[in-house]
């Protein structure tokens, strides 16, 4: 479909449904225990507290929830859930506070993070759980505004802030991780770069916004035609924002996926994408004709200036799960694209002007597609699962390292250093490494050679004594998400049986020392990554 349409085409249609509104938070009430997240919990409202001590019981718990919502979400970033439930319960069962979580030592707080990837974030909420105890108006409490969150917690952006601010603290803030971003794509029937386009992720950020806002106006027993004014009234804390969010984010991870289950999503009434793919399948024959008139064509001075040409970039073949992936480029975004705002969108319509177009997003709201065939529902899927636009990968770049074990011959232990503060695997402990300059001409010879002075080099300039060639164990492969590593292992020992071996750097082991000696059980028990500890696996 050419799918020529204006700028107000994106306006969420949920926002004239309050009943599509309940819809959702009425089936994410009855999934939400279904996946077993510890962290889910019941919403605590502040306003029943009094005075006295049960205030200050009251602040723990807040202290505590807010901990756990916070822990919870950056566990979930890059990391399926099934995987994060285990890491969260052993979390908080060593740390079960903000507090207590602040006087751990780093390497337990690296060792405990082992797997999750992105060990920096590891480091950053240590180092946030100390800030946050220590600052004498947070006192141990995350804030309750996203402003403050993002200004005052490393490691916090406005996706975080946004869950802790409405989860724990009931503010109508918007979440929008990389699954809300697909479900508002098609909900709004944005044919865009959702990752790196800004224009298109500040209208679905404004949308969020939006959304979130009215539902936290929905108090129960309300008028459910009445459409909220949200620059108007203001929203009280409640646990509709908390709720709504988590819907959204469980809506995308389980329903609408990538390959999204149409027929089991409880908003296709207001879902622009959905309706699309329902008037494709209605041109196969594979449902009903509409019995409601259609919208009307789009003037050309009110066309979208956002969505990339659909007919361009998404094939209608069926069987072509990666048709429309396109390479983007900055030459491809014309200039009228960038001049346009938020306004253009007419979030909060209130003129005349905006009428037809208000009165046809209620009527599309609470029609019901119903008695389709699976084939319709195929064909509906197909045309969604092309939403948001899927843009080509970068090419992953490719490293290969040498891994060199170097076992000391009295006790048996070998040498570990620590990597940088900053960057790849910052402040974890590995087997000294040395990154092949010319990986592309290197054979098993040359390898074995360039280890050998690597490690000759090593030892002499300490003078550690002797050491000997062991072994070559192999290859281990390791896949970042930027960076294809490929670790060659080789083992060595050292001769210190007549002096030398000692520390490598200022004193063995000492405090804040960037290498030190170790056994083999203690090195099992050591900060390190996944892929260094496959090659420490090949060494024992």
């Amino acid at each position: 479909p050419k799918r020529a349409h204006g700028l107000a085409y994106h306006r969420p249609l949920l926002l004239n449904s309050r009943q599509g509104r309940k819809a959702l938070l009425d089936w994410f009430d009855g999934v939400s225990t279904a996946r077993n997240m510890p962290w889910r919990k019941a919403w605590i409202n502040q306003a029943t507290v009094a005075d006295g001590d049960d205030a200050h019981n009251r602040r723990q718990q807040l202290e505590r929830r807010a901990y756990e919502v916070w822990i919870s979400e950056i566990m979930l970033q890059q990391t399926r859930v099934a995987a994060v439930i285990d890491y969260w319960n052993r979390w908080m069962e060593r740390w079960p506070t903000i507090q207590d979580l602040a006087k751990a030592e780093p390497d337990e707080v690296l060792s405990a993070w082992r797997g999750l990837g992105y060990y920096s974030r590891a480091t950053r909420i240590h180092e946030a759980a100390k800030i946050v105890c220590g600052d004498a108006d947070m006192r141990g409490l995350l804030p309750s505004s996203v402003d403050e969150l993002v200004a005052k917690v490393p490691g916090v952006g406005r996706y975080t802030a946004g869950a802790i601010s409405a989860i724990v603290f009931g503010r109508a803030a918007p979440m929008v991780d990389g699954n809300v971003l697909r479900v508002l794509s098609r909900q709004l029937g944005l044919f865009g770069d959702v990752k790196a386009d800004k224009a298109v992720i500040d209208v679905l950020w404004a949308a969020a916004d939006h959304l979130v806002k009215a539902i936290a106006r929905d108090i129960p027993g309300d008028d459910e035609d009445k459409i909220p004014n949200i620059e108007e009234e203001e929203e009280q804390p409640s646990d509709r924002p908390g709720r709504w969010g988590q819907a959204l984010m469980e809506l995308g991870s389980t329903v609408c996926i990538p390959k999204p289950n149409c027929a089991a999503c409880p908003v296709t009434s207001s879902c622009r994408a959905y309706s699309e793919g329902h008037q494709l399948a209605i041109k196969k024959g594979l449902a009903p004709k509409p019995t409601t008139p259609q919208d009307a064509a789009t003037d050309i001075e009110d066309a979208c200036t956002l969505c990339k040409p659909f007919e361009e970039f998404a094939d209608d073949d069926e069987d072509t799960q990666n048709s429309n992936t396109v390479e983007v480029s900055k030459q491809q975004k014309s200039k009228s694209r960038t001049q346009t705002t938020l306004q253009s969108f007419y979030f909060t319509q209130t003129s005349s002007t905006t009428t037809t177009t208000t009165t046809k997003s209620k009527r599309t709201a609470k029609s019901e597609p119903g008695g389709l065939s699976p084939a319709a529902f195929d064909a509906i899927a197909n045309h969604a699962r092309k939403f948001p636009l899927k843009v080509a990968k970068k090419a992953v770049r490719e490293q290969e390292t040498l891994v060199c074990a170097i076992r000391r011959s009295s006790d048996g232990r070998y040498l570990i250093h620590r990597r940088p503060e900053k960057g790849l695997l910052a402040g974890l402990w590995e087997l000294p490494s040395y990154i092949l300059t010319e990986p592309q001409s290197s054979t098993a010879k040359t390898r074995k050679r360039d280890a050998e002075q690597y490690v000759k080099d090593l030892v002499d300039a300490k003078g550690l004594g002797g050491v000997k060639y062991v072994s070559d164990l192999g290859s281990v492969p390791w896949l970042f998400s930027h960076l294809k590593l490929t670790m060659h292992v080789h083992v060595f020992e050292l001769d210190d049986r007549k002096g030398g071996g000692g520390g490598v750097e200022s004193g063995e082991d000492g405090e804040g020392a960037r290498s030190r000696w170790r056994d083999v059980k203690a090195i099992d028990d050591e900060s390190m990554g996944t892929g260094m500890r496959k090659c420490w696996a090949l060494v024992k």
